[in-house]
């Protein structure tokens, strides 16, 4: 008798500490970002690859600016890891994007010889906080870029979005 309430009471108690420990659900994110991997102005999705809040993730997103017959279209997709806790990261990635570039004769931002693509080298070094559960998220970064030519280090991005 005494080895079966034992066994009860150890079973009731790894089935209440079960119940009660939270079911880790890997993060997902969709944002705005100004500036960053997208290069002006884009809408972005953001995932990790396992059932964690961190580690090894990827982003793909889409955006479009004109002014004056100068038209751009981009098309960011990286690769991230996160380090940290809690609803605290440091993010590293590393990325391309694909700009797509038409003009008037008269653009105010190209010249008529720079319609066309070019695909760009992106990097990711951000602080981010994206809650535990869902909800607001924020980024902010450096996001250098790289082509052939030239190499900006300092080029800088912010996010908002949501987490779920």
């Amino acid at each position: 008798m005494k080895k079966i309430l034992i066994a009860v009471c150890l079973l009731s108690l790894l089935t209440s500490v079960k119940s009660n420990a939270q079911e880790l659900k890997r993060a997902q994110n969709v944002f705005i970002e100004l500036g960053g991997q997208g290069l002006l102005f884009t809408a972005n999705y953001d995932t990790r690859f396992g059932n964690r809040r961190d580690g090894l993730g990827g982003r793909a997103g889409i955006g479009y600016f004109a002014v004056d017959g100068d038209k751009l279209t981009t098309i960011p997709l990286s690769l991230n890891y996160l380090l940290g806790k809690g609803n605290k990261f440091f993010e590293v990635g590393l990325g391309a994007t694909f700009a797509a570039t038409s003009t008037d004769s008269d653009g105010f931002l190209f010249d008529d010889d720079d319609s066309g693509s070019n695909v760009i080298g992106t990097m990711s070094f951000a602080y981010r906080v994206q809650p535990i559960d869902s909800g607001f998220s924020f980024r902010i970064g450096l996001s250098p870029v790289f082509n052939k030519n030239n190499f900006i280090p300092y080029y800088g991005g912010l996010s908002l979005g949501y987490t779920f």
